[in-house]
């Protein structure tokens, strides 16, 4: 039968393998919260950028909007005066 010491002392090793383990793994822990916290910052700046771009289409798209609406407005009196003419 293995002595008390001799068993506490292989216990006491288990403990501090269990430790290191445990550090180890907080360690990489902390790096991947640093990594989806740079990849957050990243998606955040692509989206502002895709942001400005929908931004300019929008007016883009607006402002041709604008000029069809008001092509047709005159092509609707340039009509109507040709029948009023007759």
């Amino acid at each position: 039968m293995a002595t008390l010491e001799r068993r506490v002392g292989y216990l006491e090793g288990q403990v501090q393998e269990q430790s290191r383990t445990v550090d180890g793994v907080r360690d990489a822990v902390g790096q991947l919260a640093q990594r989806v916290a740079d990849l957050e910052q990243r998606m955040d700046r692509r989206f502002e950028g895709v942001d400005r771009r929908l931004d300019v289409l929008d007016e883009k798209i607006s402002r041709h909007f604008t000029w069809v609406v008001g092509i047709q407005v005159t092509t609707l009196v340039a009509i109507v005066a040709a029948l009023l003419a007759r």
